[in-house]
């Protein structure tokens, strides 16, 4: 069994063994709830790539813009006209950018590995996405304190996710075998982390958040 590390999300130091497969182990937080791999058991930046090339996202494929619709049409609905976003972890195929644009709001993207673009993070923001993206953060409490802060007051948060139910749930989850990802919220998890930042959360169905900045 491996030794715990501190909790990516919080730092805590109160991390216990949690699951055990035939690839991997998973450990989670007693503070935030957090589940995730611990660091010495991560893909390498090379087999981290070459797992994403392996998708085939079309941002002009209708299936695939429905389900980001289900972030997209909750999150339009509480943004003013022309306010301005960023697409954070856009991926090859932007198709949640296109969504937004053609509702009349631009949207940066950016990517670490297709849309390396150091000036979105030096920007601000109405409204930052980050869909199927925080399973993937090695640090997710660093990724996630930046995000906050490049927010404008009374800004939004959306964020799409699968989340941990129980273990015993999650010993037959899909979403654990993807080898990238390593960072597992729940709804416990998310709840923690608006009360840090002082954030109004509404989940909207089982995997989207939106997390709307206190104004100022």
């Amino acid at each position: 069994m491996t030794d715990c590390p501190h909790c990516p999300l919080c730092r805590a130091a109160e991390t216990a063994h949690y699951w055990q497969d035939r690839r991997r182990s998973y450990l989670s937080c007693a503070c935030c709830e957090l589940v995730f791999v611990p660091p010495q058991e991560h893909l390498d930046s090379a087999e981290e790539r070459a797992e994403y090339d392996l998708h085939q996202n079309s941002e002009n494929d209708a299936g695939y813009r429905a389900f980001l619709g289900r972030l997209a049409e909750p999150l339009l609905t509480r943004l003013p006209a022309g306010a301005r976003g960023m697409d954070f972890g856009c991926g090859p195929g932007p198709a949640l950018a296109a969504l937004l644009e053609e509702a009349g709001h631009p949207v940066i993207r950016y990517d670490v590995f297709y849309a390396p673009d150091p000036q979105a993070l030096s920007s601000t923001y109405d409204f930052i996405t980050a869909t199927e993206v925080v399973e993937h953060l090695s640090q997710p409490g660093s990724e996630l304190a930046r995000l906050w802060s490049l927010l404008r007051p009374d800004g939004w948060l959306g964020v799409m996710t699968k989340l941990v139910a129980n273990r015993d749930a999650f010993t037959r989850w899909h979403y654990k075998n993807d080898p990238t990802h390593i960072s597992f919220f729940s709804m416990a998890t998310w709840e923690w982390w608006a009360e840090q930042y002082g954030a109004e959360l509404t989940f909207i169905g089982s995997d989207v958040m939106l997390l709307r900045k206190p104004p100022a």
